[in-house]
């Protein structure tokens, strides 16, 4: 059971507290900066399509955004719609489908990623470089801790 007058669970909430309001917030400020009709799951989604170079499948989307295949189908069914990505079957087993990203869907998130490009650097001007730099290890460990899947968790 945790003590709250620990300074280990202080310290611990107050961080995480800090964690997820900066994300609140981040969010929130990024998505009124996309392009009309954009979410920044979709800007999430077309930026790891870009960044990965490759097809992949629902399955492997939905794995890499820790959401659920039928969340990820959602998104990716949406991305369709507007044209942003192309969907085949695999050839070799007709079960499942890639996903790759189309010309257009390039074009939509480098006009996503150039409207929020001013916000993200000037955060990073107000804070400081090293600063930032120096917060990055940090950040990385504590979500390379977080980013394992335990034996309880509900497989989708």
């Amino acid at each position: 059971m945790s003590d709250p007058t620990d300074p280990a669970d202080q310290l611990a909430i107050a961080l995480f507290s800090e964690i997820f309001m900066a994300d609140q917030l981040v969010r929130a400020r990024l998505a009124k900066a996309l392009p009309s009709g954009m979410e920044l799951s979709h800007f999430s989604v077309l930026q790891h399509l870009a960044r990965v170079g490759d097809e992949r499948t629902p399955a492997q989307l939905a794995k890499a955004f820790h959401v659920t295949r039928g969340a990820m189908t959602n998104t990716i069914g949406k991305l369709e719609w507007a044209g942003y990505v192309h969907i085949r079957p695999d050839w070799d087993d007709a079960r499942r489908k890639f996903v790759g990203i189309s010309p257009s869907g390039r074009k939509a998130r480098d006009a996503a990623f150039a409207a929020i490009r001013p916000i993200l650097a000037d955060a990073v001007r107000q804070i400081g470089p090293d600063r930032m730099r120096a917060t990055l290890p940090v950040l990385r460990e504590l979500r390379q801790q977080f980013d394992t899947t335990t034996p309880d968790e509900v497989k989708s």
